[in-house]
Formats: C-alpha cells, sequence, structure tokens
C-alpha cells in the first residue's frame, strides 16, 4: 500500500471512531435503526444527484447494501445501544479478524501464520473484555455487536469488487439509496410510530444525525472504497479499523462520561495486538 493510500485510510477512524460514540446518545430519542436509515438516506441525497446510474451493477449493489448497510447497520447499532460505548468501540474491531477469514475464503486472499496467530490474540482479547463488570449482563449486547462486525467484514468482501469499477463516491451513494429508506420502513415495522420519534427528537439527536449522514459518511466509505480499489482487503481493513479504539474511547470518556474498566482496557490491548500483527504481516509475495 502506498503512502498517499495509506494517509487516506486513516482519516477513515478519525471520522468513523467519533460518530459511532457520539451515535450513542442520539439513540436516546431515535432508535437504532431508524438512526441509521437517517444516515444513509441523508448521505443518498446529497450524492446520488453527481453519478449516473450504473445500470449494469444494480443488482450487485442492492445485494452488498442488504449485508453491508442494512442488516449490518441495524445489528451492530443495536447491540451499541445496550452496552458502553466504549466496550462496543474495541469489540467492533473484531471485523479485522473477520475480514480476513472472509477474503480468504470468498475472495482466495490467502493469509500467512502471523494473521492467523493476531486473529487467535485477538479473540482472547475479546474473551478477557468481556469479562469486564460493567458488561455483567449484557450478553445481548456483546453479542449483536461481534456479529455486527461480523456481517461489516463480509460485506465489504462484497463491495470489494465493485469498488474495481464504480466511482468510491458513487458506490457510497447507491449503497446509501437502496439502505436508508429500507432501514426506514424496517424500523416503522419494529419500533412503531416514526413520525413521533422524528417530531420529538431533540436538536442534538438531529445535529448528530446530520453529521452522520451529511459528513461522516461521505468521507469515511469515501476514502474507504477509494483505497480498498487498489489494495488487497487484509490489508485495508486493518489500517481502517485501527484507530478507531483511540478516537472512539476518547470521545466516550470525554463526551459521555464513560469509566472504562481495567478489564476493557487490558481485553482491548490485547485485541489491539492480534490486529496489529494483522496489520504488519504484510505478505511478501505481494510486495
Amino acid at each position: 500500500m502506498t503512502l498517499r493510500d495509506s494517509l487516506i485510510a486513516a482519516l477513515v477512524p478519525i471520522f468513523l471512531g467519533f460518530g459511532f460514540v457520539i451515535a450513542k446518545p442520539a439513540m436516546d430519542h431515535f432508535p437504532p435503526i431508524l438512526l441509521m436509515g437517517l444516515r444513509f438516506s441523508f448521505a443518498a441525497s446529497i450524492l446520488i444527484w453527481w453519478f449516473p446510474i450504473p445500470k449494469k451493477y444494480l443488482k450487485k449493489i442492492f445485494i452488498a447494501s442488504l449485508v453491508a448497510n442494512t442488516l449490518q447497520y441495524s445489528i451492530t447499532y443495536s447491540g451499541l445501544n445496550l452496552i458502553d460505548a466504549s466496550a462496543a468501540v474495541l469489540l467492533v474491531q473484531t471485523e479485522v479478524p473477520f475480514g480476513v477469514i472472509f477474503a480468504f475464503f470468498l475472495l482466495r486472499e490467502k493469509p500467512t501464520i502471523r494473521s492467523l496467530v493476531g486473529i487467535t490474540i485477538a479473540f482472547i482479547g475479546v474473551y478477557i473484555l468481556t469479562g469486564s463488570p460493567n458488561l455483567d449482563g449484557k450478553f445481548i449486547g456483546i453479542s449483536l455487536t461481534i456479529l455486527g462486525s461480523a456481517i461489516w467484514a463480509l460485506g465489504q468482501v462484497l463491495v470489494k469488487p465493485l469498488s474495481k469499477e464504480i466511482n468510491p463516491l458513487a458506490l457510497v451513494a447507491w449503497l446509501a439509496l437502496f439502505s436508508g429508506p429500507l432501514l426506514i420502513t424496517i424500523s416503522a415495522i419494529i419500533d412503531g410510530d416514526t413520525i413521533y420519534y422524528l417530531k420529538n427528537a431533540n436538536k442534538y439527536s438531529w445535529l448528530i444525525a446530520f453529521y452522520l449522514g451529511f459528513i461522516m459518511q461521505p468521507i469515511t466509505y469515501g476514502c474507504f472504497y477509494y483505497v480498498l480499489k487498489n489494495n488487497p482487503l487484509y490489508k485495508v481493513l486493518p489500517i481502517v479499523t485501527m484507530g478507531i479504539p483511540l478516537t472512539g474511547l476518547l470521545a466516550a470518556i470525554f463526551l459521555l462520561g464513560e469509566k472504562p474498566t481495567l478489564e476493557l482496557f487490558i481485553g482491548g490491548i490485547i485485541i489491539l495486538i492480534g490486529v496489529i500483527i494483522i496489520i504488519f504481516n504484510l505478505d511478501k509475495k505481494k510486495n
């Protein structure tokens, strides 16, 4: 991966980690699925007009949007709603080992022994982290967050071939267009009166929704799909996600007032060690 691509990829966790954490207080007024529906609808509303309809790829984009956006964000943010943001931002790092695993089975991107060691270490960290007292009795929230991470990694495997054929921002736009209205519809079915939530949400929650849709989504995923276009997933995914814990933890501590436990820090560090091993496990055959 070139230095330019690495720097572009590094922008993603800055915006994404911050957005992931500040989404939690917005869920006091918006159900998680509705919030994600607003996020993608806002993103699509400003991007879709700038790009032609990719008629040749619409079916593949729709399928990718179901997995990478609709299903994944419904599950991940429902999990975030049930546990501390500081814990969730570390648990989502399982995207990295899951990404390597799915890339091997679906894209034939063969990992090395060091990658497998990194995956093992990362999941040991998850085990330790879930022993934190502030996660006691929150099995559903933990499970949803980890499951969402696995689905996100699978979704990016589906998106990768599309990223080679479609402009990165166009891909963000069309994925968002398919998933936004669908998420709002699903929320209306599951959560009930959508109009009530929209009318009664405070200004702070609306500002968060605007940030997620109009700023974070175009920047983070535009950068991500741009880098993914020219680099293997097992290199891109770790770099993109490695900065999320630092940004997310700082936001959780200073903006939400959370107090991470010792188990969370130890488990989080071990997860990151596993992630770092994967990141710096550069396959010499490809470099």
